[in-house]
């Protein structure tokens, strides 16, 4: 199998270089960097978009401590760039770290791992010690901090101080890099000590990028562009790059062009128009762009086996707290545009750039959600307009690989909500025959949840089994052969006393047609005999129930039959 190996999970830029993974050329954002000339640059994309190998990659340019960049750098865009940009190269002291270790239960724990992070980062600047640039005073406190022993009054104002330090010792303004800067505020959140976080990292941001005379520029990095009222307050200097902005579109994503030149490096080029129905379809500015961490999967999948099927890789990469709040408090009108967007619809919706996680509250509009959604990469622009200064955008699931995840993860979710409910009901009624009653059970629980209509009766057959898995004193049963054919589902108890129950499911192409179709169904369970085999088996009595559905409509038409009885009543 030749070829180069494929970098997944791979985003260190010096191991993906010198190991010679296969590397997609993003060396022109260092570029457009230095052309736009941002003091503080906060960029926000989906997760696994690539945002961290960016920024490793930066580190290894601009690093003073990185000398010989050229050979990791070399035939890679930015080299083609001219002298303007490459006398940058090596030149800075830079500052990286990654807050995505606070990802932790309570703030004890989260807040010793920003002290370890910041630990680890001035002990990478060792050397500053070995200055004489530094007074006493200024080299207790380094060593402090280095060794994870500093007061809590000092690391508040850490970032600055290694900025400050770096530049008496090098004489350059410092580079900052900060990665997944959002995942302590939205951990703190979930797990109830947001106000304490907030305070701890906008004392970190602030002193660090807001009147930081040691600064050359910053680059921030995460998923979504938390309210500068919540951590950036008075930050003026701060360049927000979201999603909808048309600036460094193709930097973060794969191209069409890229995902071809991918395709043809590993002799795949036949693989092209199910990458684009699987992977493709995110608009970041007026840029389109690919999921990369699936095109890199797919392209790894199908180097190994010619005929493998596309997956949904992004759905593995972690879950979404905040949207499975937002979809809990869900009401009607937003599960039935839901389903409209996994129908392939569009919805228009006003959308919110500054978010706080304030806006997750139950008294907070549930609009929200779609600003989650749309930010988060669940959902791609189709149109926008402006209406007495408010937004609207037109959206819609991008690909094949999120319309999985709506009709898997989301449908799921909203199955556990149903699931919490009261279902006694519904037992019930289904065990004694009480047609009015599960008539509006079924329908009640429908409406409650979530569906895709496409014209199939699986969608009905499946949610009925999901409910029936509740019932603990009867074993389910999904097409199996009885008498002369399958039924649908069977639902027996182990005490052969109590009746067995048939179900046979029928969709209706209209809301009048469902009672002819409900009596059809439990026709064909006489006729093909489904009970037969199940009298064999001991039961005396089958409740043979056909079912008719029309969205989120049923009906239900019952006989009762017992052993040795011919007609039903």
């Amino acid at each position: 199998m030749k070829g180069r190996p494929l970098p997944i999970g791979v985003d260190n830029f010096r191991e993906l270089i010198e190991k010679e993974y296969y590397y997609v050329d993003k060396t022109a954002f260092i570029k457009e960097l230095l052309d736009r000339k941002g003091k503080v640059n906060l960029f926000t994309r989906p997760r696994r978009f690539g945002k961290s190998l960016n920024l490793s990659m930066l580190q290894c340019f601009f690093e003073r401590r990185h000398p010989g960049g050229e050979n990791l750098f070399r035939g890679l865009a930015i080299m083609k760039a001219g002298e303007a940009y490459t006398s940058h190269m090596s030149q800075y002291p830079v500052i990286s770290v990654s807050l995505k270790s606070m990802k932790q239960s309570n703030y004890e724990l989260a807040y010793m791992q920003l002290k370890k992070s910041i630990g680890e980062e001035f002990r990478r600047h060792d050397e500053v010690l070995e200055t004489d640039k530094l007074t006493a005073s200024e080299k207790e406190r380094f060593q402090a901090l280095r060794d994870v022993q500093g007061r809590d009054s000092d690391y508040l104002d850490a970032l600055w101080f290694l900025s400050a330090c770096l530049k008496k010792c090098y004489g350059k303004n410092t580079i900052i890099l900060l990665d997944e800067y959002d995942v302590p505020l939205e951990n703190a959140y979930f797990n109830g000590f947001y106000e304490q976080m907030v305070s701890l990292i906008r004392s970190l941001y602030e002193s660090a990028l807001k009147t930081n005379e040691n600064l050359e520029f910053a680059v921030i990095t995460g998923c979504l562009r938390i309210s500068r009222e919540s951590i950036f307050t008075g930050l003026n200097n701060l360049n927000v790059i979201s999603i909808t902005n048309p600036t460094y579109g193709e930097h973060f994503g794969f191209t069409q062009r890229e995902t071809e030149e991918m395709l043809a490096f590993y002799g795949r080029q036949n693989h092209k128009d199910e990458m684009k129905k699987w992977y493709d379809g995110y608009l970041f500015g007026n840029t389109e762009v690919y999921n990369p961490w699936s095109v890199i999967n797919y392209v790894n999948q199908i180097w190994a086996d010619e005929k493998a099927l596309p997956q949904p890789f992004w759905s593995n990469t972690s879950s979404n707290s905040i949207i499975r709040t937002l979809i809990d408090r869900a009401d009607m009108r937003v599960k039935q545009e839901l389903e409209d967007l996994i129908q392939g619809k569009s919805i228009e919706k006003p959308i919110h750039e500054d978010i706080t996680y304030e806006d997750i509250e139950p008294d907070r509009p549930k609009e929200m959600l779609w600003s989650f959604l749309f930010f988060t990469g669940y959902l791609k622009k189709t149109g926008e307009r402006l209406e007495d200064g408010v937004r609207y955008i037109s959206m819609s699931i991008p690909n094949q690989e999120v319309r999985y995840i709506y009709k898997n993860t989301v449908l799921s979710w909203f199955e556990q909500k149903i699931k919490k409910r009261d279902l006694q009901p519904f037992y019930s009624s289904l065990a004694y025959g009480r047609i009015p009653e599960l008539e509006g059970e079924i329908s009640r629980l429908l409406r409650e949840g979530i569906s895709f209509y496409d014209s199939r009766e699986a969608f009905y057959h499946g949610f009925l089994m999901g409910l029936f898995n509740g019932m603990e004193d009867y074993y389910t049963y999904s097409n199996r052969e009885s008498g002369e054919g399958r039924y649908d589902i069977c639902l027996k108890s182990p005490e052969v006393e109590r009746p067995v129950i048939i179900l046979e499911l029928k969709l209706a192409s209209s809301f009048g047609e469902l009672e002819k179709r409900s009596q059809e169904a439990v026709n064909q369970i006489l006729i093909k005999h489904y009970q037969a085999d199940l009298f064999r088996d001991g039961y005396t009595e089958a409740l043979c129930y056909g079912i008719a559905f029309y969205k989120k409509s049923c009906r239900v038409s019952l006989i009762r039959r017992r052993i040795g009885q011919e007609k039903g009543n």
